[in-house]
């Protein structure tokens, strides 16, 4: 579903400035530059409305958050989640990146990361269109240069199709399967899951949660 256009959007963007992420080339030299410590960093790569990314870097102020959206209207309301979530003191942990999942190694140096969440990202369920999902062996490369040997990338989604598909392409990239379920919220697994905004409506429905995380082994 295409995102209504946020009525002043530009401006509400700005409002919410203290959460943007910095430059790019400030980025690549020091990742942990906008944040007051130096520990693990993780990534969301497409975090809509942003209330995964919030409630993690609230339950876990030791680690460091970025996410990244690339669809301006959706990072307006997710600027203004964070911003409402942070009770007029910032949450010093969580910064936002504009962008899309293509241009991460300008962001990040190689291994720099220590965790990447894909949460519900879009299907793309025509096969002509599979260079397309966030788990293509293509973006799998990428997420590869960034991650830490050892880094996880955990997934999240509702589509049982793109799960199975998600699964060959990481297992043909030689990456080590931790766990996965095809039922997350009846698994032992449940116990510290965070939901998103996509996985509460789609839970409420009956729909079953796929999930697996895998480990970025050396090459």
């Amino acid at each position: 579903m295409r995102m209504r256009k946020k009525r002043n959007g530009e401006q509400r963007i700005t409002n919410c400035s203290q959460y943007l992420a910095p430059e790019k080339d400030i980025m690549i030299e020091d990742i942990t530059a906008p944040f007051k410590s130096d520990g693990p960093v993780h990534l969301e790569i497409g975090c809509g409305k942003g209330a995964f990314i919030t409630e993690n870097a609230k339950r876990y102020p030791a680690v460091n958050f970025y996410a990244m959206e690339k669809v301006r209207d959706c990072m307006v309301i997710a600027l203004e989640k964070a911003q409402a979530a942070d009770e007029g003191d910032i949450i010093n942990n969580l910064r936002f990146i504009i962008g899309d999942a293509e241009t991460l190694c300008e962001y990040f140096p190689p291994a720099s990361l220590d965790v990447i969440y894909l949460n519900f990202s879009d299907p793309w369920p025509k096969m002509g269109h599979a260079k397309r999902r966030l788990t293509h062996k293509c973006k799998l490369d990428i997420y590869k240069r960034i991650l830490k040997t050892g880094g996880e990338l955990r997934l999240k989604t509702d589509n049982d199709a793109l799960f199975e598909f998600s699964l060959e392409q990481f297992a043909e990239c030689g990456w080590e399967t931790l766990w996965q379920t095809t039922d997350l919220h009846a698994s032992e697994y449940a116990t510290d899951n965070i939901m998103t905004e996509y996985e509460r409506a789609f839970s409420a429905k009956g729909k079953n949660i796929n999930a697996a995380v895998f480990i970025n082994k050396a090459e």
